[in-house]
């Protein structure tokens, strides 16, 4: 099979597509004929050797990725038989290998696609869609509620702004450069603001002005001076819930944080909703999250906006996502 293979930590240009054994799936896995793989913002430090949610490969070289969707072409001992031939997605968990033709898994993390779900939507729901949910386990939105999404044009950015409507929710989505501005609008955002601007801030507080509202919640993802400018739109009862802070830098930035008299003094509250904290509000079934997030997508509630590259075009794919040239969740396709 052919495969993206890191044999050394570094940039993008890293990454190398190149010919390798196919996989064998062991007992109780499968193996999947890639039709798609997930590429995660987190993929791109973990390519230079940092550690985070995920640690870095302890051997190289190493095929990065860790969702991925296809159908099941080869059983290991044990293994349900029906697995054999259906669509599926995963979430391949601790062990990469995803960005190849071939992937193995252990079947107790398939999920079965229906025929109203691609793979490429189905891999940016199994990962950025149940992290999207276990944000939105942090708060509950409403008609009443005014949420504030700064990199409303990503992933889990789109899918935020797509929840918070259906929720009758006012939204307003921040996004870097006109492109990005339209496709938020298009996504369904009451207001759309290019936050590259000196004034897009003012513009925010003139349109909520209008309405006589406040913000309630902040789903921030990018942190630094965009995060606290959109911080400064909270009304009293406000939420301000971290994700990342890929505003900072992507590779070193710090979480934008608040001391408790400053929260105090605010009404406010900031609370950061990955990683334990999230899986234990969701009672420790990350499975859960995964398969509410699949059947949003396929019931057409929430619809992934996906930027796809070729297999081979990985190292690319890496850059856009580190130079935020991309829109929506990054897909490889074989």
């Amino acid at each position: 099979m052919h495969a993206i293979r890191l044999h050394a930590f570094g940039p993008a240009e890293n990454l190398v597509h190149e010919e390798t054994a196919d996989p064998v799936p062991g007992p109780g896995q499968v193996r999947i004929a890639v039709a798609a793989a997930g590429v995660h913002l987190l993929d791109t430090a973990l390519r230079e050797g940092m550690t985070g949610p995920f640690p870095a490969p302890a051997e190289l070289p190493t095929i990065p990725g860790r969702e991925v969707a296809g159908t099941v072409d080869a059983l290991g001992e044990g293994t349900d038989p029906s697995w054999l031939g259906r669509r599926v997605v995963a979430h391949l968990g601790l062990a990469p290998g995803g960005y190849a033709e071939l992937a193995v898994v252990d079947a107790t993390r398939l999920h079965a696609l229906p025929d109203t779900l691609g793979e490429a939507e189905a891999v940016a729901m199994v990962g950025t869609g149940r992290t999207t949910l276990g944000i939105l386990q942090f708060t509950t939105l409403g008609p009443e509620s005014v949420a504030v999404v700064p990199a409303a044009a990503g992933g889990i950015g789109t899918l935020l702004v797509q929840y918070a409507k259906n929720a009758g929710a006012t939204v307003i989505g921040l996004a870097g450069g006109p492109e990005k501005v339209a496709r938020v609008r298009e996504n369904g955002a009451d207001l759309a603001v290019d936050y590259t601007r000196p004034d897009w801030a003012a513009q925010v507080r003139a349109h909520l002005d209008a309405l006589g509202k406040d913000a309630t919640v902040v789903f921030d993802s990018v942190g630094g001076d965009t995060g606290r400018a959109a911080v400064d739109l909270l009304g009293k009862g406000g939420q301000h819930l971290v994700f990342g802070w890929s505003g900072q830098g992507i590779h070193d930035g710090e979480p934008l944080s608040f001391t408790e008299e400053e929260l105090a003094a605010r009404g406010i509250t900031s609370e950061g909703v990955l990683g334990p904290v999230m899986i234990r509000k969701a009672g420790g079934d990350v499975r859960a999250l995964e398969l509410a997030s699949l059947a949003e997508a396929a019931a057409g509630r929430l619809r992934p906006a996906v930027h796809r590259f070729p297999l081979a075009e990985a190292a690319a794919a890496h850059r856009a996502l580190e130079n935020r040239g991309t829109i929506g969740k990054v897909v490889l396709v074989p």
